[in-house]
């Protein structure tokens, strides 16, 4: 039968030798034998008690506890390896729920957006989908616009979020109101309109010069989900404000 020095079974089990004199001691892990001189000598069964000691107290359970499972005759060593299966893989869903929280905050980070789904919804609505943002960053990432977006963004938390959504829906109540009074494009009346959503976007998100706001107009008519945005709004509010922010942009 094959027998081990403590400094053999240190190496092997990459423990200290002081951990194994100190579970000597307490009497949690006794070596099966020792040498003429006293010298302890571990035998293939202590090793196998070793390695279920670190399997419990990787999970970290006490050493008090651990004693106390090993010396259950009452459980056989099969039970044992089922009890080990089951917290293994209770620990596993446990990191997995943590990585998926740490991914999500890296994620909001990252946009910018410092809220949880539920908050998302209930700020933006229940038409706001979160692939939005990662469309937003594929489309502008690259761009001064989006990387000054995210340096302030980064610093909003949920009530900055209410005050932005609020200050959007009166903006657009705005729209919806000189629009609706038959006001041309380039009237006076809809180019206010369009400069005062021009100078939302530059006083909460980034500088919106005028060539930007062109091309955000264009955006309204071009992608259909924005066109909807103005057109539940009003019908016929997504050509109109097109047309104000480029008769807005040509005033200046």
């Amino acid at each position: 039968m094959s027998t081990y020095s403590v400094g053999q079974v240190a190496a092997i089990a990459k423990v200290t030798v002081r951990t194994l004199h100190h579970y000597d001691e307490i009497g949690l892990l006794s070596p099966g034998g020792r040498t003429p001189a006293g010298y302890r000598r571990y035998e293939d069964a202590d090793l196998d008690r070793l390695q279920q000691i670190l399997f419990y107290r990787e999970l970290g359970f006490p050493l008090e506890e651990i004693a106390a499972i090993l010396d259950d005759d009452s459980v056989s060593p099969t039970e044992h390896l089922r009890r080990q299966h089951q917290l293994i893989s209770a620990r596993i869903t446990h990191l997995q729920e943590l990585a998926a929280a740490v991914e999500h905050a890296m994620e909001a980070q990252k946009m910018g957006i410092s809220l949880t789904p539920e908050e998302k919804f209930e700020v933006f609505g229940a038409d706001y989908q979160e692939s939005w943002e990662s469309e937003a960053e594929q489309r502008w990432g690259n761009t001064d616009a989006w990387q000054q977006s995210q340096r302030r963004t980064a610093r909003y938390d949920k009530a900055d979020w209410q005050r932005i959504k609020a200050e959007m829906d009166s903006l657009n109540s705005r729209l919806v109101e000189v629009f609706s009074a038959g006001s041309a494009p380039d009237s006076a009346e809809a180019m206010e309109a369009a400069e005062a959503h021009r100078q939302h976007i530059s006083d909460n998100f980034y500088d919106c010069t005028y060539e930007i706001h062109r091309c955000l107009g264009a955006m309204y008519l071009s992608d259909p989900r924005f066109t909807a945005t103005y057109e539940d709004l009003a019908p016929g509010l997504a050509q109109w404000l097109h047309d104000a922010i480029l008769a807005n942009a040509a005033s200046h």
